[in-house]
């Protein structure tokens, strides 16, 4: 019984993996290598610009927080969590999932090309920037702290977690660093690499690991994924408005349509990765089991 238990969860993590991995690669092909990806990446960015002075400080706070140093930490805290608990599979784990999300991020960011359209001109020279890097450290970061932390302690990590990698992905948008799609490639990326490291866990679970369904975070997993699906939907409802403009150049747009392309790719951001957050969270006690005497 507990064998093919382990058996179905290993063929959930595997579907997980090649799911997240397909939307990757959707998610690449539409908004990297069409006119109509482009613009709307495009137009989201422009629409960052309404109301920037506002929000400069916190965004500047967000993204300086996070450098080579502070993911070293967070990383170092992430694997001292596990250990103290007495789970050496899981510090190990969880350190291999920051650094390959991250290690990734960078070679599909220098190895993916983006055509020029001659939508963007202004970032042109710059190339391509998807995935974002600033956004995967904070995903990969939130990611493995749902796997390491207790279960008591698991439903606020994850939703503090999902929040703080969401802030991270908006404050890329709002700061002009990123367009929306790398955001949300990035996080499709740590949850790839986050079923990958759920199949390790399985592999190294150990005999005395005892799987109790009241450890189960159901409620809680389906709140956060239905926090991601609602902010999907909206997203979605103002892109498709939005595409029936894809003639206007960009620079022709006036303020609403420029807004709505900035709040719908805000909420697009928000919404992947809640979803992602709350796919981990539903499995995480498979993975990380109590363990008998």
């Amino acid at each position: 019984m507990r064998e093919t238990a382990r058996g179905w969860t290993a063929v959930w993590l595997v579907v997980l993996a090649l799911i997240q991995t397909a939307a990757f690669g959707l998610v690449w092909r539409f908004a990297v290598h069409t006119e109509l990806g482009q613009w709307l990446d495009t137009v989201a960015l422009t629409g960052n610009r309404i109301g920037q002075d506002r929000i400069d400080g916190p965004v500047d706070t967000i993204l300086n927080a996070m450098s080579v140093v502070s993911l070293l930490a967070a990383t170092a805290v992430i694997g001292f969590i596990a250990l103290i608990r007495g789970r050496k599979a899981l510090a190990v784990t969880a350190t291999l999932l920051i650094a390959g999300a991250n290690v990734t991020t960078q070679l599909l960011k220098y190895y993916l090309v983006r055509p020029d359209f001659g939508i963007d001109p202004e970032r042109a020279a710059a190339g391509n920037s998807l995935p974002s890097g600033h956004t995967a450290v904070a995903a990969s970061v939130a990611i493995a702290l749902i796997l390491v932390l207790p279960r008591k302690l698991r439903v606020a990590g994850a939703f503090l977690g999902a929040g703080y990698a969401a802030a991270a992905g908006v404050a890329t948008l709002s700061a002009g660093w990123h367009r929306p799609s790398d955001a949300v490639a990035a996080y499709l990326v740590v949850g790839a690499w986050a079923a990958a490291a759920g199949l390790v866990l399985l592999f190294f679970q150990r005999e005395q690991a005892v799987v109790e369904p009241g450890d189960a975070h159901r409620v809680a997993g389906a709140v956060l994924g239905g926090i991601g699906v609602v902010a999907l939907l909206a997203s979605a409802v103002a892109l498709s408005w939005l595409v029936d403009r894809s003639t206007i150049p960009v620079e022709s747009l006036g303020r609403r349509p420029l807004f709505i392309g900035y709040a719908g790719s805000a909420a697009g951001i928000v919404g992947t990765i809640a979803v992602v957050a709350a796919l981990v969270l539903v499995v995480v006690h498979r993975l990380v089991p109590r363990w008998k005497g």
